[in-house]
């Protein structure tokens, strides 16, 4: 976590003071919504010229490289206390949050359900709560029971993961701080609610699985970290180990791993993980070979006194990018020959893909994810963007659809081997999300994981349509609006996108990218709107394909179609359309800025990958080269040229107002990535229009407590309307 100065601090907060009570004072004489030009910070320019394959790159912000270095840590937080005095200034940000925050008073979040000797596990954010809590369901028509609570540890803590023993007794669970993900490994004694003594640090992608006594649990660790060590070496080498309860980390045992007896060899890139599951006799190897989902699979009999001897059953060729195991039976979902999936199984004692038997075949559905049973796998699917359900009986070897009482997305199945049926979360646009639980027979009944919100839906809509890209490839667009909004170009439209790794935006009222985040704005005569643009999964693989490595730029060529459809069909105008996109999707929305800076209004790219030049140099450096490609190779290097926002911006341009956000503690894309987009915009911009960063020091890729989250999203509401040159209780836009 980052310790700041306090005297350096105090001259910030002196400074945002000093500038929002000089706004505030303009504000009174002037009418406008928009706060007064304040002065943009100065970035030092400091070329540095690459040479890749004859090509010469400059990059005149490589010194923000050292995110930990004082003078970037000083430039961070000028840029931050500008930000804050822009959006400080606003009048009716105040009243966009507390519009936020009464809807977020409307219901619970939960996140992360699982099923373990009849109880239900989950973590929960309900009303007033600042951060998710850990719960229990002892029994399903009984009482919850808080397990843990990060805020008792001190600080702004966030539990990043957890995993129950099969008889839910214990649950391994990771703590961090700030937003880091930087996760500590934690085991809990349910009933008594004691801790064990020991902890395990180093384990932020731990996927603990706990053997089915439930005495102890493999898990991933990262290498120790030596002095020195790039930040782009700190996720390699990793191994999976054993541990027993009660024993101290020294003592635990190497699974997997280079340098391991018996290991499959790996690379440094490689994460291995062990598989246990109660009711079998074997354990899988599971090793992640960075972004892309495709696995390699070992499998052996689970007997950590005699070692443990691995059959191979697929490597990263075999498109396997789920496994599960039913007594001898070696369930795998692949993508081989089938680009939107199928399922297959073999024996688990001797594994042989040439014998295996298609238990469900690749069809017009995507399968997003199986899960074991007692009474069959489970399937969840995706059917032109809706999610299904079937289940493949074990019995009777065939496949049921099973009945939802909701169209959208279905979250799970979550399951236990040994009990029959399967917990789904349904949810979609504008229809907060409920948790069903299905039995043997197909049936399903409400249970008690979250109440019902206290919301009013029915004044809204969705549309479904399609928008025609450049080469003609139809592009799914979900638009949520009033039933009475207006159609005449008039309303302010919010438009996102993601399109990375496979990942498919479904229908979402609660989630990160959900709809309950833009009430305010949708209640105003609002529109939001969500662009599904190739590289998400939407379609299966073949839509993940044409939106990675050379084939990127369809990702953001495909949002300027939807950008463009929504303006030819009379929803909006450019003066009144907001952009946005985090993480991945900051390369699409920044792509979408430089290539076409006339469409958009405003544009917001939230902890966005930025500089993908530079992506390799990155903790997750060269696990992401798997998506989007090295500059070690010439195609990989105009891969990554021809989709990195910093080296399309252009001096002299008018480029709309820009909001970007990180935050320090960023373990995935660091803070320099929206840095130079930033220092390059604002350098080069002539509009006039601002361009901030605003940045979270005790914050990382999520927001590390609800209130920082609401915070955000009131600042971006309240950009947005002032650039329309509007408040908060003004419907319609005008420019």
């Amino acid at each position: 976590m980052l310790r700041r100065n306090p005297c350096l601090r105090l001259r910030w907060e002196l400074l945002v003071t000093l500038a929002v009570t000089a706004m505030l004072h303009a504000c009174a004489s002037n009418r406008s919504t928009l706060p007064p030009p304040l002065q943009v910070p100065t970035s030092p320019r400091e070329p540095v010229v690459d040479d890749y394959f004859g090509t010469k790159v400059v990059d005149p912000y490589r010194w923000m490289e050292d995110r930990d270095a004082p003078r970037f840590v000083d430039w961070l937080q000028r840029q931050d206390a500008y930000a804050r005095a822009v959006l400080g200034a606003i009048p009716g940000r105040d009243r966009l949050l507390e519009r936020l925050q009464a809807h977020s008073a409307g219901g619970s979040v939960v996140r992360g359900v699982r099923q373990a000797g009849g109880r239900v596990f989950y973590l929960k954010r309900n009303p007033g709560d600042d951060a998710l809590k850990l719960y229990v369901l002892l029994t399903p028509e009984g009482p919850e029971r808080r397990l843990v609570d990060p805020a008792l540890a001190g600080g702004a803590m966030s539990i990043d993961y957890f995993r129950p023993s099969p008889d839910g007794r214990r649950v391994a669970y990771g703590l961090s701080e700030g937003g880091s993900e930087q996760s500590v490994l934690h085991i809990l004694e349910v009933d008594g609610g004691e801790h064990a003594p020991e902890t395990i640090d180093r384990t932020p992608y731990a996927e603990p699985s706990w053997r089915p006594d439930g005495t102890g649990f493999y898990y991933n660790r990262l290498a120790e970290h030596t002095e020195g060590m790039a930040e782009a070496e700190k996720y390699l080498h990793s191994r999976a180990w054993l541990h027993q309860v009660g024993t101290p980390p020294e003592r635990d045992v190497p699974v997997l791993g280079t340098g391991v007896a018996g290991s499959p060899a790996l690379q440094p890139v490689d994460s291995p993980y062990v598989q246990a599951t109660a009711g079998s006799e074997h354990v899988l190897a599971m090793i992640s070979h960075g972004a892309d989902a495709a696995m390699s699979v070992f499998v052996a009999r689970a007997n950590p006194g005699a070692g443990y001897h691995w059959k191979k059953v697929a490597d990263a060729a075999d498109g396997v990018t789920a496994a599960a195991l039913h007594g001898d039976e070696l369930y795998l979902l692949t993508r081989k020959d089938a680009p939107r999936f199928k399922v297959l199984q073999v024996d688990a004692n001797a594994p042989d893909l040439a014998r295996a038997r298609t238990v469900v075949p690749c069809s017009e559905r995507v399968i997003q994810d199986i899960a074991v049973a007692a009474d069959g796998l489970y399937l969840s699917e995706l059917d032109g963007g809706l999610g299904r359900l079937r289940r493949y009986g074990f019995s009777t070897r065939t496949l049921t659809e099973i009945s939802l009482p909701l169209e959208g997305a279905v979250r799970g199945p979550v399951t236990e081997p040994a009990r029959a049926g399967a917990l789904v979360g349904l949810q979609n646009w504008i229809t907060p999300e409920s948790w069903r639980y299905v039995d043997d027979s197909g049936q399903s009944v409400s249970t008690r994981i979250v109440a019902p919100w206290n919301v009013d839906t029915s004044p809204y809509l969705v549309e479904e349509v399609r928008a025609r890209s450049w080469d003609g490839t139809l592009i799914p667009l979900s638009i949520v609006r009033r039933r009475d909004a207006r159609l005449d170009a008039s309303s302010p439209v919010w438009l996102t996108a993601y399109g990375a790794y496979g990942v498919s935006m479904t229908p979402s009222f609660s989630g990160v990218y959900g709809t309950s985040r833009l009430m305010p704005l949708v209640e105003d005569g609002g529109m939001y709107a969500v662009c599904h643009v190739r590289g998400g999964g939407e379609y299966g693989d073949a839509w993940r394909l044409a939106g990675a490595q050379e084939n990127k730029p369809n990702s953001y060529k495909d949002l300027l179609a939807c950008a463009d459809h929504l303006i030819a069909r009379g929803y909006t105008r450019p003066s009144a359309l907001a952009l946005e996109g985090a993480s991945a999707g900051g390369i699409v929305v920044g792509m979408a800025l430089t290539a076409r800076p006339d469409l958009f209004k405003v544009v917001f790219s939230r902890v966005g990958d930025n500089n993908p030049l530079r992506l390799e140099q990155g903790a997750d450096g060269p696990i992401v080269a798997a998506e989007f490609g090295s500059t070690r190779t010439q195609a990989g290097f105009r891969a990554l040229y021809a989709i990195d926002p910093t080296q399309h911006v252009r001096a002299g341009t008018a480029y709309p107002a820009v909001m970007l956000t990180t935050g320090f503690n960023d373990a995935r894309v660091p803070p320099w990535q929206p840095g130079k987009l930033a220092a390059h915009l604002q350098a080069a911009t002539a509009s006039g229009h601002p361009v901030i960063l605003r940045v979270e020091f005790e914050g990382g890729h999520v927001a590390s407590s609800g209130a920082r989250s609401l915070a955000e999203h009131a600042d971006m509401l309240a950009f947005f309307y002032a650039q329309l040159g509007r408040t908060d209780a003004q419907t319609g836009a005008r420019d």
